[in-house]
Parts: C-alpha cells; sequence; structure tokens
C-alpha cells in the first residue's frame, strides 16, 4: 500500500464512491420503475451490498487500508491501529466519495426516477430509511449492526487468512448482517454510506423526489458511531 497520506485519502474517497455506487445501485435496481432487476428483493440487495464491500476495498487496497466507513476509521484509531491525525481526513474523504457514489447512481439510472412516483422510494436508495420510526429502538440497531461489524474487522486482524482474503469475508459479513439486523432501518452501520447520499439527494433535481428526512438523519450517523467505539474497547479489554 502506498502509504503517502494524499494516496491513502484518494483510496478512501474512491473506494466510498465505488462502495455506494454499486450498493445504492443495487437498491436502485430493485426499487425503480421499469428496472429489469426491479423487484429482486431484499436477499439481492443484501448480497448487492456485501459485494459492493468486497469490490470497493479491493479496487482501492494498494492506495488505502479501504475503511470506506467513519465508524471503522475511528474505532482503528481507537485501537491503535490507525494515527488518530488521519481520522477526519480520512472522513471527510469518505464522506465525499460517498457523495459522488450516490451522483453518478442518479445519472445511471436517470430516466428511471421520472418513471417512479414514489417519494418514499427514492429516498430509501439514497438513505436509510427505517421501517417503523422509533428513534430509541432504530439507534439500537444501528449501534448493534455496527458493533457487530466493528468488532468482527477488528478481530480478523488477529486471524491468519491468506493474503488478500480479508475484503471477502467483511463483505461475507456485510451480507449476513443486511440478512439478520438489517431489517428495522435499511442498516446503514456507516455514517458516511448515509450522509453522502443523503445530501446528494438535497441538491440533485431528482425527479419526483420528496423530503431528505433530515429529522431521522442523526440515527444513521451517531449509532454507527456509538456502536463503533464500543466494539473497539472491547477489543481493547479483550486483545
Amino acid at each position: 500500500m502506498n502509504s503517502s497520506v494524499s494516496a491513502q485519502l484518494m483510496g478512501e474517497f474512491l473506494g466510498t464512491a465505488i462502495l455506494i455506487l454499486l450498493g445504492d445501485g443495487v437498491v436502485a435496481g430493485v426499487n425503480l420503475n421499469k428496472s429489469k432487476s426491479q423487484n429482486a428483493g431484499w436477499l439481492a440487495i443484501t448480497l448487492g451490498w456485501g459485494l459492493a464491500v468486497t469490490f470497493g476495498v479491493y479496487l482501492v487496497a494498494w492506495m488505502s487500508p479501504g475503511h470506506l466507513n467513519p465508524a471503522v476509521s475511528l474505532a482503528m484509531a481507537i485501537a491503535g491501529k490507525l494515527s488518530w491525525s488521519l481520522v477526519i481526513p480520512y472522513m471527510i474523504a469518505q464522506i465525499f466519495g460517498a457523495l459522488v457514489g450516490a451522483v453518478l447512481v442518479w445519472l445511471t439510472y436517470y430516466p428511471h426516477w421520472q418513471q417512479t412516483q414514489d417519494s418514499a422510494t427514492i429516498l430509501s436508495i439514497f438513505s436509510t430509511t427505517p421501517a417503523i420510526r422509533n428513534y430509541g429502538a432504530n439507534f439500537l440497531a444501528e449501534l448493534v449492526g455496527t458493533f457487530v461489524l466493528v468488532y468482527g474487522l477488528l478481530a480478523f486482524t488477529k486471524g491468519n487468512f491468506a493474503s488478500g482474503l480479508n475484503p471477502i469475508v467483511a463483505g461475507l459479513l456485510i451480507t449476513v448482517i443486511g440478512i439478520s439486523l438489517g431489517g428495522p432501518t435499511g442498516y446503514a452501520i456507516n455514517p458516511a454510506r448515509d450522509l453522502g447520499p443523503r445530501i446528494a439527494h438535497q441538491l440533485l433535481p431528482i425527479a419526483n423526489k420528496g423530503d431528505s428526512d433530515w429529522s431521522y438523519s442523526w440515527v444513521p450517523i451517531l449509532g454507527p458511531l456509538v456502536g463503533g467505539i464500543l466494539a473497539a474497547l472491547l477489543f481493547n479489554l479483550l486483545k
């Protein structure tokens, strides 16, 4: 991996853009009218997100560690695996990468927004929305899902995986989190994954879009950050 700070930031930016392009892209394909993959279902979405993580990391592994997630970067710093001076720059790069990825999804599916009348469906392509709006329960769901993700990633650093296998295992972890724990909120488990596309939804001239639901936006930001912190603290206690 290139150790220069600029290369690492570019890696985090580009990797997160790829993650959102592929991840929000599968949600768009499943939900937008007249898409060839419309109604493919939740399993297609969870598998798509898992593969999005895997290849988002693989495609930038030569530049950065491929965190692609502010909660992961913060946890890695707490666990002593990332310099604290890089945490905020990583987070900024990840959020901007997520925004760019969301813009690319909008462009890729450009004719389909006009064909989709439901503004809630359109918002769910960009940002997470709860199945039942209960802020306490929603916050807990995001915390728990991110705790499993971050503790798993930290535990992997103690494993003996074959060289280059970690992104596949991380993608499988994301997939099972989505299948098992994603139902209540759509499992952001990543502040950048929600915030960047929500900003894009706010700014872009998307046909038939409605409100960007900023009143909910704190849940997929703070829930993952707290879950990541708790996972890192447990890892430090046990290692």
